[in-house]
């Protein structure tokens, strides 16, 4: 027969409290993000003006650098509707465009066109903004790939 040391409650407690100080202590250290300021809206404004805002989700057939242009990236995107759509977005500094061909973004479509650099742009692609480590980050909102050009968002 072999002879097994037993532990009293209290040795058990003290030697449990140690094992949870050590993983404590080395433990992963999450990374620290920046807390975003304070939002106040520019103005507020009623539900049917948001209701005349069409977002579409588009697919990206095409993204080209404009020329002349440090910023500018033009975007020729299917929007469901059978007519390919045109959108210049100022991101070229986030992105390089051929990495965002196939991409499934999301469009704003009822804005009226605004001609940059000689070429209009019909509508706006939806990004996100936010400060990391000090510096300005910007995401291009995409969604799954699964959701087909045109489907409306509410």
């Amino acid at each position: 027969m072999e002879d097994y040391d037993i532990m009293t409650r209290e040795e058990a407690e003290k030697k449990l409290e140690e094992v949870a100080a050590f993983q404590a202590a080395h433990a992963p250290q999450e990374e620290k993000k920046e807390p975003l300021p304070p939002h106040e809206p520019k103005d507020t404004i009623v539900y049917d003006d948001f209701a005349k805002v069409e977002l579409t989700v588009a697919k990206v057939l095409h993204c080209e650098k404009v020329k002349k242009s440090k910023k500018l990236l033009k975007f020729v995107l299917d929007d469901g509707t059978g007519t390919d759509r045109v959108i210049l977005s100022g991101i070229h500094e986030y992105y390089e465009p051929e990495e965002l061909v196939g991409k499934t973004a999301i469009a704003i479509v009822n804005l009226p066109a605004r001609q940059m650099m000689g070429i209009d742009s019909c509508g706006m692609l939806i990004s996100a903004v936010h400060s990391e480590e000090g510096e300005e980050r910007l995401h291009l909102l995409m969604v799954d790939p699964h959701i087909p050009a045109g489907a409306k968002l509410y």
